[in-house]
Formats: C-alpha cells, sequence, structure tokens
C-alpha cells in the first residue's frame, strides 16, 4: 500500500429537488445558515463536516446522498480501489479552490466519494 491515508468522511453530498426547501430543513437540522449559498450549491459546515445540497444532483446525476472519503492523494488511493475491484466512476478533477473529487462504486454499485484538498 502507498501513503494515500484516509482521513474520514467529512462531506456528505445530498441531492435535492427543491433547492430553497431543503435549505430551510437542513439550516433546521444543523441549527445555522449556510456557509455557502448559491442557485447551483448550498453547503454547511457544522461540527468537523462540510454537507451540501446539490440541486437535480448536479451535472454528475447523484440520486442519493454521497459520503466523501477525504484522502491525501487522490489518483493514488483511486489506483489502489480500482486494483481492489471499484470502478471509477467520476474521474478525479478540480473542483475549485485546489480541490480534487472523484467517485467510484464498489462491486455492489455503492458510490464512494473521494476528496482531496490542497
Amino acid at each position: 500500500m502507498t501513503d494515500s491515508s484516509t482521513q474520514g468522511i467529512k462531506t456528505v453530498l445530498h441531492p435535492v429537488a427543491d433547492l430553497e426547501k431543503a435549505k430551510k430543513v437542513y439550516a433546521a437540522l444543523l441549527g445555522m445558515e449556510p456557509q455557502t449559498d448559491g442557485p447551483y450549491y448550498v453547503g454547511f459546515d457544522a461540527a468537523g463536516q462540510h454537507i451540501g445540497l446539490v440541486p437535480g444532483g448536479g451535472p454528475q446525476g447523484m440520486s442519493s446522498p454521497v459520503a466523501y472519503w477525504h484522502v491525501t492523494d487522490i489518483e493514488a488511493k483511486l489506483a489502489e480501489m480500482t486494483a481492489a475491484g471499484a470502478t471509477v466512476q467520476e474521474p478525479a478533477h478540480p473542483v475549485g479552490g485546489g480541490r480534487v473529487v472523484a467517485t467510484v462504486t464498489d462491486p455492489d454499485g455503492n458510490v464512494l466519494g473521494l476528496l482531496q484538498d490542497p
């Protein structure tokens, strides 16, 4: 194994049909207003986790929540996971601020997100 350690799940994205309605529900759940609030993404930072709302599942077509495992080397982790039987669903790509994300599916079709911060 290489040194592509996993830092745990710190980000969970939720596809939502109505962003304004969902934003109110998550604000009530978390007891705070979102830190990121735009027409294409709403994000809350609470208790060391980031909770994101993605209208319509976003360009990646999410149909259920995706938990993102934070990793130190996303390409190495993708290689380890595909060698172990995972299938790349969304290759590693930048999403802004130096952050890189990717998704894979496990042998049962479960989607696993990977996220590398600069």
